[in-house]
């Protein structure tokens, strides 16, 4: 695996570097994106790549799931909370877009659990900031498999993530001003298509 990043390094180095040394040697100095992104670690959905853009563009903050915690000051989960905040007010950028996708073995993991948190697990604690979401699709009788409950909860985390960004109060008053947008998108890895938030919004609702 080491050679395999290796190998990987020098073309990146003898080929993309070269063909961009001015663009890197000016983001070396200053970072200006306008989009903040919460995505999962899921090795199978790169931002990057998915949206073909290029370094500098995009600020992601990737985590379990692609969750977001509600706004505290506790201690907890202040990874992705200070990465937001850096986005939020440093940064400047002008959209935060959530992005959920298929197949999330943090989602999957959530919905295996019969609701007890291991105090030795990192986890079932972090997955625990959507068991609204998952209590919501436990709720609906349109859904008749495992398979569909989870990926119903796929979505519907991706809607409460968004209303817990509107609890950080610096998110809050740029969304109401109007110099902050907030979105969600669905990343399906089998399709390959990327369902907005309207469209997730209409399935997480369906039936109920």
């Amino acid at each position: 695996m080491i050679e395999k990043l290796s190998k990987g390094y020098e073309r990146f180095r003898q080929g993309y570097f070269q063909r961009n040394r001015s663009r890197l040697e000016q983001l070396a100095e200053k970072q200006t994106p306008e989009i903040a992104m919460i995505s999962c670690c899921d090795s199978r959905v790169d931002p990057g790549i998915l949206f073909d853009v290029e370094p500098g563009d995009l600020f992601v903050i990737r985590n379990v799931a692609n969750l977001v915690p509600p706004f505290e000051t506790r201690g907890d989960y202040h990874g992705t909370s200070a990465a937001l905040e850096f986005a939020v007010t440093s940064l400047q950028v002008k959209q935060v877009v959530v992005l959920g996708h298929a197949n999330c073995g943090g989602i999957r993991a959530l919905m295996d659990n019969d609701s007890t948190i291991e105090s030795d697990g990192f986890i079932d604690s972090w997955m625990n900031l959507a068991a609204t979401a998952k209590k919501e699709v436990l709720a609906r009788d349109d859904l008749k498999t495992a398979e569909q409950r989870i990926d119903a909860c796929e979505k519907a985390a991706i809607s409460h993530s968004l209303k817990n960004l509107m609890s950080y109060p610096w998110i809050n008053q740029r969304v109401n001003s109007g110099s902050l947008e907030l979105l969600g998108c669905y990343y399906d890895l089998r399709s390959g298509e990327l369902i907005s938030l309207d469209e997730v919004n209409a399935e997480v609702m369906k039936g109920r």
